[in-house]
């Protein structure tokens, strides 16, 4: 018994010696910051509807500003707060109206990058967006290509917003840090 240990000992040893070197020719990843911003185009009614409901409460109206209906979303990001300027990519994923008076969403969304800087690279969102204050913050939780092991924050500032119709243009300026 004592061989086998003294051989599993002698080739653990060997094996950490070669391992140092390694280990010191790695190079740490250094953490960047990108700083983006862009215009959310949320639109529930008219031409080229991006928000619907899909769930809410029984025998209620379902309404982004009404509890517990739950908004599923595929809407246009662009350079300007011009609908028709250029996409760079699409918020997509839901939000549900969480308080009980209607004035809080809770985001859950997927920004997924289309443009040529950041194509194929995406950022996970979360958090409470009180849609009724000009400016709200909500978290970037995730990330993935260039964004790998993202955390960060979106500033949220709603510019249009036609309640009636449930409408809305809404700036994100994003701060995230990321290897």
């Amino acid at each position: 018994m004592a061989p086998t240990s003294l051989t599993t000992s002698a080739t653990i040893f060997f094996l950490l010696l070669l391992a140092i070197p390694i280990c010191l020719e790695a190079k740490p990843l250094k953490l960047k910051q990108t700083q983006v911003v862009f215009y959310m185009h949320d639109w529930e009614t008219g031409a080229n509807v991006t928000a619907i409901p899909i769930a809410g409460l029984p025998k209620k109206p379902w309404a982004v500003g009404a509890f517990a209906t739950i908004m599923a979303i595929d809407d246009a990001l662009t350079e300007t707060i011009d609908r028709n300027s250029a996409q760079i990519g699409r918020a997509q994923g839901i939000y549900v109206n969480s308080s009980l008076d209607g004035s809080d969403l809770h985001f859950l969304m997927s920004v997924v990058f289309t443009n040529k800087q950041y194509n194929g690279s995406s950022l996970e969102i979360q958090g409470a967006d009180r849609f009724f204050n000009k400016y709200r913050e909500v978290s970037v939780v995730s990330g993935t290509g260039m964004f790998r092991f993202a955390r960060g924050y979106v500033i949220l500032e709603t510019l249009y917003l036609d309640l009636p119709v449930s409408n809305a243009i809404i700036r994100w300026n994003v701060t995230v840090l990321h290897y």
